[in-house]
């Protein structure tokens, strides 16, 4: 196993935050029928997540992260095994496009999932402007999806998510779609939420530089039918800068994954040969 000598740090949580919850997956396996045939997607994989970890999912396209993801969220059943997520409250999913509604502003789209849940909008108010302000977003509610940028549009998706003061948070490949920089300062406030909050995330990412930079573990799926090919502890200090990123330690751990993830990607057969 390749790490770090500093422990990690655990997450601080807010007192007035319940501390993440534990996603347990148990020999899951997940499969479609259609006309192609039986197509397996996700074999006998055993996942255990502690309260308060960040866990980042990576392998090739179509190994089954996002499935995963689905399942954990209740989205999904899955047709072998058993899925459990220990939470009091509704599991958050970010999606990788930031799906606001157009026609309403910022305010009005990270409200929704309180609107839907019946909340008063008295008591909705304070939490959507604490939400925004977590974010980074307090001077933007009256603008409209198309009135900002988008980072600012994931930032409303995040704000979004966490209205509803959740335990875990699931995202899925948030920031692909963004330049570097942007991507670089979401991952980093990302980051300072996890901690401040004491969430429970489990990312999908196919940046093996994000997933070092933002993970407690790198679980790293092989092709499909996906199941673990290595579950990776990134023992490295928070709060995690930018010189992290340029360390020899990062640097070794990347290189790691490349040959982990080049290996997850090869057809089955060939890694039994």
């Amino acid at each position: 196993m390749v790490n770090l000598a500093t422990p990690v740090h655990q997450p601080a949580v807010n007192a007035a935050q319940e501390p993440g919850a534990r996603i347990e997956v148990s020999q899951v396996s997940h499969w479609f029928d259609g006309p192609a045939g039986h197509l397996q997607v996700i074999d006998a994989l055993d996942l255990a997540i502690e309260p308060g970890e960040f866990v980042t999912l990576l392998g090739p396209s179509g190994c089954g992260k996002s499935t995963l993801l689905k399942m954990v969220a209740g989205l999904l059943s899955p047709t072998g095994g058993r899925v459990q997520t220990h939470t009091t409250t509704p599991v958050s999913f970010v999606f990788q496009e930031a799906t606001l509604m157009p026609w309403a502003t910022v305010e009005s789209n990270v409200r929704l999932p309180l609107d839907l849940a019946g909340v008063p909008r008295a008591e909705a108010a304070p939490r959507v402007a604490q939400a925004l302000q977590r974010v980074g977003l307090g001077g933007f509610s009256q603008q409209r999806p198309h009135e900002v940028s988008g980072g600012m549009q994931m930032r409303v998706s995040i704000a979004r998510a966490l209205v509803t003061q959740p335990q875990v948070l699931l995202m899925d490949e948030p920031f692909g779609a963004l330049d570097d920089i942007t991507r670089h300062k979401l991952d980093a406030d990302l980051l300072t939420l996890w901690r401040d909050q004491g969430l429970t995330v489990l990312f999908v990412t196919h940046s093996i530089s994000e997933a070092v930079y933002l993970s407690s573990r790198v679980v790293v799926m092989a092709a499909r039918p996906g199941r673990v090919l290595e579950d990776l502890r990134i023992e490295a200090p928070h709060p995690r800068t930018e010189d992290f990123r340029t360390s020899v330690g990062f640097n070794t751990l990347v290189r790691h994954l490349h040959g982990q993830l080049s290996a997850a990607s090869q057809d089955p057969q060939e890694r039994l040969a």
